[in-house]
């Protein structure tokens, strides 16, 4: 089989994790052009990915004003930068890896389907989860009838105290007029395996959600904007800045290179003059976020079944799902790799131990960055058996939940999905 190339749309620290798919498995991917505004984020492109430099852009548009020159698209820029790229490389004919989510409005990604439907081409959008051995077993097991049919569902998405700090409050994805809100770009995850593990369509969402924690009012007296200015209860903030980027053991590594600017792993001396001087060394209660730090979502779907989620940050990072069927119970902790089914039959439970690869942005997602990129390469080549993959229509349905919770969590109001996509 000849080799599957790729051009990468933002060579930040996602778009970087996509394409060392290439670095692991050269018998396998090449990356042949890469565009990215920061210089020093080009070199390292160049140089791990030995690209020559003339196809090495500043812009998507100077990558996308040449011919085709790869079987599909990395798309990896800033969540409100993706939809230009996206229908300029669709235009072009290529496929598409998408990062999520796929836009930041439902009308959108309603443009970006039907551009992808009329030119005929494929987009896999970046639900990594799916592509893990642990939720990958989860799906095997309801598939074989391990617990009958689902009922219901509790689903937790514990986003982890340190990564939303730093990502939240400080970081790129804090305010949702800059990025999108919560609920789609972190839990749009979320609403897609709750669609992909259940087979089911969603008729109705409800949502509560605020941000009462990381706000100006609970500022300690006498903090400063920024954390090294002299904080006086730095000692004991589990935020600061000093503490997570640049002291032993570094509590939050997985940030550092973000802090500073870099794809690699930076110097201490390269965070230090970042968080002196930029957004990551903040007081994390004198920044300007607005998305929620708290937010549950109720759904009802075609034959009744209900699911229950809920994000929240004031925890250690990790998934856990509780799944309720007609023959059994299912409960599944993803930090912890393990999966437990219990039958009504036997009145006994069974364990499934998973691949301990970790959950984290910094582990690969638990294989996911990997799988997707794997996966991704057969079905662009024509293998269509892959329980993982999606059409972007699907993708786009559970993008709509996200879209119809925020809604609902402003208004108050039940949303009717069926109707909600007719308004579009």
């Amino acid at each position: 089989m000849k080799k599957t190339t790729a051009v990468v749309i933002g060579y930040g620290h996602r778009g970087a994790a996509y394409a060392d798919y290439a670095v692991k498995f050269p018998e396998e991917l090449d990356i042949v052009a890469v565009a990215e505004p920061v210089e020093n984020k080009r070199q390292t492109a160049i140089e791990r990915h030995h690209l020559d430099s003339k196809n090495v852009y500043t812009s998507w548009e100077d990558l996308a004003a040449q011919p085709k020159m790869a079987d599909f698209a990395i798309i990896a820029t800033m969540d409100k930068m993706h939809t230009e790229p996206a229908l300029a490389m669709i235009e072009k004919g290529y496929h598409l890896l998408l990062e999520k989510p796929v836009a930041p409005t439902a009308l959108e990604c309603k443009q970006i389907t039907e551009a992808a439907e009329r030119k005929g081409v494929k987009i896999v959008v970046c639900h990594v989860l799916r592509f893990t051995d642990f939720w990958y077993t989860v799906k095997n097991l309801l598939d074989n009838d391990a617990i009958g049919d689902v009922r219901s569902v509790v689903h937790m998405e514990n986003v982890g105290n340190l990564h939303y700090s730093h990502s939240f409050v400080r970081g790129n994805w804090r305010n949702s007029e800059l990025s999108t809100p919560m609920i789609l770009q972190k839990s749009c995850h979320d609403m897609d395996l709750l669609q992909w593990l259940l087979g089911k369509k969603c008729k109705k969402v409800q949502s509560f959600g605020s941000l009462d924690y990381f706000t100006h009012a609970n500022r300690p007296e006498g903090a400063p904007d920024y954390c090294v200015q002299g904080c006086p209860v730095g000692d004991t903030c589990y935020y600061n800045a000093k503490k997570m980027y640049c002291e032993e053991p570094k509590s939050y590594a997985p940030g550092r290179a973000v802090v500073a600017n870099t794809v690699d792993e930076p110097t201490d001396e390269q965070v230090l003059e970042a968080i002196t001087h930029g957004p990551y060394g903040r007081c994390v209660f004198n920044c300007d976020n607005n998305v929620v730090d708290s937010q549950v979502v109720n759904l009802q779907f075609e034959d009744g079944t209900t699911a229950n989620f809920s994000m929240c940050p004031f925890n250690i990072e990790g998934r856990h799902i509780r799944m309720y069927g007609t023959k059994g119970t299912l409960e599944g902790n993803m930090k912890a790799c393990c999966i437990r089914v219990y039958s009504f039959a036997t009145r006994e439970w069974t364990q499934y131990d998973t691949a301990k690869i970790g959950d984290t942005i910094a582990s690969g997602h638990g294989g996911g960055d990997v799988g997707i990129m794997r996966d991704m390469i057969a079905h662009i080549n024509g293998d269509n058996s892959l329980k993982t993959i999606c059409d972007i229509r699907t993708s786009c349905l559970s993008h709509l939940i996200a879209f119809a919770a925020e809604k609902s969590r402003l208004t108050g109001e039940t949303i009717d999905l069926e109707q909600f996509e007719k308004e579009l």
